[in-house]
């Protein structure tokens, strides 16, 4: 896309890029702004915000397909004077015949268009294998107030758009695999939720068979795609999770991938506050973020030792000590001492640094033995009497993490909160009324069926075995709406609320 200005009777060597509020958070995902100026591109432009006309520049303009993005490129093109020599126009996803025609109905445009194609590009990649569709509200959306379900639709066509966005990018068409309602009879009310599955892998195949017209595109199925929802594990965005990356977006209070932390003034002054990202230009990051916090911690240690041992410079700077001793500290003084390895040790250095914090707050709010009490109870291995226990004599954990325990608990033991026994287990954790909401509003993401048999019994995923042994070398890529961190799971939890619909509603 950013190469196609280059084409032979373009006389600009420098273009300009117009992008729209999502496609500026696509390409912020997918590159940064070195990558971007690479390409030869000298300026980047919100469609919306009032633009210096350069009409001896060619435009690039990546935007959603809406009738009003539509609407402002026509008016920088048209006419006399346009901003730009000539247009290459990029859209996000499909756009519709309407908007087509109307683009064309302008013979003024027309000539200055070097290009006008679909992308297919309105995801947000997190990482090699994985993607979300930056759908922030879709908890609340579709499991929240169901009375609103213009609301809770138009956030599934626009997931159901962006998922159908990934597979024309990739080439692929699945088979498009989902958990239907269980209770889908005139006698049996049936709530929004237990349709979510349904109706997103409708919309998804809808879009899909829109791209069999895309050059390239299989026109038989090629991979499968599962549609899952939260009431297949309530558990996963509040258990404590053991893993590096897990721990390290629970515990330090990140934004995002950004991490803060201190490095020695240059100047010789107070310690200077300075921005990491951590992603996967990050060797250790990557080799690290997937493992258990305990064997991170074991590889951190290995690399040190072989950095100290391999290095006589090091070893000097080091001294005599254990290279279990060495502080974080003393490996940014390294930095300064050894500036011909200064990046190899500044990574090193941060996640000393960050596994060091992340260590000394499991110990400081006891979440081993908190951490073991959450994973006995999802493996039936402890009961009500070991919460009880555990609340009693441990007055110390912290509020966010009682809180948990209890919402786990709920996903667990539904039963064991109705009534006076639910009032009693909140009291003895001292949560609040709002807490309990959150602990109370577990129950709507569980399957009608389930909800209702007063147990939670885990849903069980069935595949046939022999064809999916088949498939086991591709690689699995891996969607999402968005990705919260157990605090803002939780807060969006406390918005939920309770109702119910008939099939009459039910429009797919």
């Amino acid at each position: 896309m950013l190469r196609s200005a280059k084409v032979k009777d373009s006389k600009s060597t420098w273009k300009v890029l117009i992008m729209d509020k999502l496609t500026v958070k696509v390409m912020s995902y997918s590159c940064k702004m070195g990558d971007i100026t690479a390409e030869g591109v000298s300026l980047v432009e919100d469609i919306y915000r009032r633009r210096q006309p350069l009409p001896s520049m060619d435009a690039i303009y990546f935007i959603q397909p809406t009738k009003e993005n539509v609407i402002m490129f026509l008016s920088d093109m048209a006419g006399r004077t346009p901003l730009y020599r000539k247009a290459f126009v990029y859209f996000s996803s499909p756009i519709s015949r309407e908007l087509v025609a109307h683009i064309k109905k302008d013979s003024t445009v027309l000539p200055r268009i070097g290009a006008l194609s679909e992308m297919n590009l309105e995801y947000f990649a997190i990482d090699n294998q994985g993607f979300i569709t930056d759908n922030g509200k879709a908890l609340e959306d579709l499991f929240g107030d169901e009375e609103n379900t213009r609301k809770a639709d138009a956030c599934l066509n626009v997931m159901a758009n962006r998922i159908a966005t990934v597979f024309a990018s990739l080439r692929e068409f699945p088979f498009v695999r989902y958990r239907a309602a269980k209770s889908l009879d005139p006698m049996t009310m049936t709530t929004f939720r237990d349709l979510i599955p349904t109706k997103l892998a409708a919309g998804i195949w809808n879009c899909l068979v829109k791209c069999k017209s895309i050059p390239n595109f299989p026109q038989q199925e090629t991979c499968e795609l599962l549609v899952l929802d939260r009431s297949i594990d309530q558990i996963a965005p509040v258990i404590h999770e053991w893993t590096y990356d897990a721990m390290c977006h629970d515990l330090l209070n990140m934004e995002g991938n950004k991490y803060v932390h201190e490095v020695p003034s240059k100047t010789g002054g107070p310690p200077e506050k300075k921005e990491v990202l951590l992603e996967e230009h990050d060797p250790i990051w990557l080799e690290l973020r997937h493992a258990h916090i305990g064997d991170a911690n074991l590889r951190l240690h290995e690399k040190m030792t072989n950095f100290v041992s391999k290095n006589k410079a090091a070893q000097h700077q080091h001294g005599s000590r254990d290279v279990g001793e060495i502080s974080t500290r003393d490996l940014q003084k390294m930095v300064q001492a050894l500036p011909q390895y200064s990046e190899q040790i500044e990574k090193l250095s941060l996640h000393v640094e960050i596994a060091g914090k992340i260590n000394r707050i499991i110990t400081e709010q006891g979440l081993k033995e908190l951490g073991q009490l959450e994973q006995d109870l999802v493996f039936g291995d402890a009961g009500m009497k070991d919460v009880i226990k555990f609340l009693t004599t441990n007055e110390a954990v912290s509020h966010e993490n009682k809180l948990r325990l209890m919402m786990i608990l709920a996903a667990i033991y539904p039963e064991k909160f109705e009534g006076e026994k639910g009032l009693s287990l909140m009291k003895l954790a001292k949560l609040s009324s709002e807490d309990a909401n959150a602990v109370n509003n577990m129950s709507l993401l569980a399957p009608l069926s389930e909800s209702k048999k007063g147990s939670a019994s885990s849903f069980s995923l069935k595949f046939d075995i022999h064809k999916l042994t088949g498939k086991l070398n591709r690689e699995v890529v891996l969607g999402s709406t968005s990705i919260d961190d157990p605090q803002q799971f939780i807060t969006k939890l406390k918005q939920l609320t309770p109702s119910e619909i008939s099939l009459d509603d039910l429009q797919i």
